[in-house]
């Protein structure tokens, strides 16, 4: 018997967890090898602790320790001492931001638009500051930059997250405007892409759900339930960006943001140490998430399988980039062949038919309880102001309805 213990490092949110212990639950002991295998999940608290402290928990999903970093430092000492397997790695938080990624997939030969780094507009909180900025800092022509990526262009941080400082920029007046309110956040500017569709793809472990992405609505409508969407090469690209930026990093619970036109697919936002998965954005996608978390914990904790401390030798991919033989589908075909190696993703889907067949039964039965919908009214009573309930709950319960009719329809019982 071995009883398997995962901890949720949380911040603000109670949906989620709310719906992953309620899951996880419904997945009841694992007989897996001649080894029956138990998982419950707790909270972690946060607290002063010696180096050499045991750590109870086999693996740990992380919200908190990209912007906490006591937590974070924790996580490290579990990596390092206690072997804890972690959901997404701390030793590469420091990668975790546009700029590595934009770079890394450029190497690879991804459709990024064209990107170019700025320096600060304020300068960094350094005594050394003056001296260097007098001695080595190049004048630059800010308008001749933006003429170069052309307009309109976002100005977008380098390390941004969940929107942050990111804004359009249609002319000069705009330009100056961005740059003077970026402070000493240190900036891209991106060109845009005349696109067809916005496509948001969350990928956790080796599952990919590529969604329609309308970041101009609010919150609550931003993820449109638009199947096919997409062209199948669109897709199956898009799906492949998103799967090849995970491995390539060693992240197993991201999201990336893509603008497609016709089959191009422009990657240009692929390293969120948070995604977004709560039930007021993703709702008709909400099972599926919190399922795929559920699955993808209980295959690493069952099968042994060993995180990564740092980021894999990227040598193979490199190899890839570089062979002139190849055309652009060849390679992404190759790349995506590594990721699915990397996830081991046919003998995950192999072990989930063998081990978890009853879990999308137990979660459609959930997701349409009374449990489920007492979690949906205390959720939209904690984020909307009260006259405004009704009209939410209707809302996410007519599309998380819509998701259970269709899960029924699929199964032969609507």
């Amino acid at each position: 018997m071995r009883n398997h213990l995962i901890g949720l490092l949380l911040g603000a949110e109670e949906d989620w967890p709310r719906a992953f212990e309620a899951i996880l639950k419904q997945v009841g002991p694992l007989k897996v090898g001649g080894t029956t295998h138990t998982l419950e999940s707790e909270r972690v608290r946060i607290h002063p602790f010696d180096l050499t402290d045991d750590v109870r928990h086999g693996l740990v999903i992380d919200r908190l320790a990209y912007w906490y970093y006591h937590p974070r430092e924790w996580l490290k000492k579990a990596a390092l001492m206690n072997d804890t397997y972690l959901l997404n790695s701390p030793f590469t938080f420091q990668a975790m931001e546009k700029h590595s990624a934009y770079c890394a997939m450029l190497r690879l030969g991804m459709k990024i638009p064209k990107t170019v780094l700025v320096p600060y507009k304020n300068p960094v909180d350094n005594v050394r500051w003056a001296y260097t900025s007098a001695k080595y800092n190049d004048p630059f022509d800010l308008e001749a930059l933006a003429e170069e990526v052309g307009y309109p262009l976002y100005m977008k941080p380098f390390d941004g997250g969940g929107w942050r400082g990111v804004s359009r920029v249609d002319d000069v007046e705009g330009l100056h405007r961005s740059y003077d309110d970026s402070g000493n956040m240190l900036m891209h500017l991106q060109a845009t892409v005349d696109y067809d569709h916005f496509a948001r793809a969350l990928s956790i472990g080796p599952e990919t759900m590529v969604m329609d992405f309308r970041p101009e609505e609010p919150m609550h409508s931003r993820y449109a339930v638009t199947h096919h969407f997409l062209s199948s090469q669109a897709g199956w690209e898009a799906e492949t960006v998103s799967k090849v930026v995970n491995a390539f990093f060693g992240w197993e619970f991201n999201s990336c943001e893509m603008l497609v036109k016709g089959d191009d697919v422009h990657p240009i936002d692929y390293a969120n140490a948070c995604p977004d998965v709560a039930v007021t954005s993703l709702h008709y996608y909400f099972p599926w998430a919190m399922t795929a978390l559920v699955r993808w914990s209980a295959y690493c904790l069952a099968t042994g399988r060993q995180s990564f401390i740092g980021v894999r030798s990227p040598r193979a991919y490199f190899d890839i980039a570089d062979d002139e033989a190849l055309d652009y589908g060849e390679k992404m075909k190759a790349y995506r062949a590594l990721a699915d190696a990397e996830f081991d993703s046919d003998n995950y889907w192999q072990w989930c038919s063998e081990h978890l067949s009853h879990l999308p039964e137990r979660v459609l039965e959930w997701v349409d309880s009374k449990a489920f919908d007492q979690l949906l009214v205390d959720t939209v009573r904690s984020t909307y102001p009260e006259h405004e309930h009704e009209r939410f709950l209707a809302h996410f319960r007519g599309l998380t309805g819509l998701w259970v009719k269709d899960q029924k329809n699929l199964a032969g019982n609507g």
